[in-house]
């Protein structure tokens, strides 16, 4: 059976910024061109926040750097839909972060592995690579 990654936000940003805070199993997913890796539309509204709130730096604005890096990557984008938002109803409170249970929330419903580097995820049930 064929796997899917989605990416979280954070290391989608440490895969372009700061690749030596990825693990080698997450280094060698991201630069296997064969495996399908989601980039979710949450990460993109989360970055595009901590932007404006000065929280992050990017090479370029976030409407041009995202798709560009998207495009480059040959990632897939994965959108947030209602099913998804209501999935966060059945989600325990191990974690704050909303944009995290978002993820975690479309990981869960689409069978997809996370690259995170985020261990609070380990809490839920879903596959993460670390």
């Amino acid at each position: 059976m064929e796997e899917t990654y989605l990416i979280d936000t954070h290391c989608w940003l440490n895969w372009h910024i700061n690749p030596d805070r990825l693990s080698p199993a997450q280094f060698q997913v991201m630069e296997d061109v064969e495996n399908d890796i989601y980039f979710s539309t949450v990460s993109a509204w989360e970055i595009n926040i901590k932007y404006r709130l000065e929280q992050i730096k990017l090479p370029s604005l976030p409407f041009r750097y995202i798709p560009d890096r998207i495009n480059k990557d040959g990632l897939k984008v994965l959108a947030f839909s209602l099913e998804h938002s209501l999935r966060i109803e059945n989600l325990p409170p191990h974690h704050n972060d909303p944009f995290d249970r978002l993820i975690i929330a479309q990981a869960q419903i689409g069978d997809m592995t996370i690259l995170t580097n985020d261990k609070r995820f380990e809490l839920y049930d879903v596959k993460i690579i670390t």
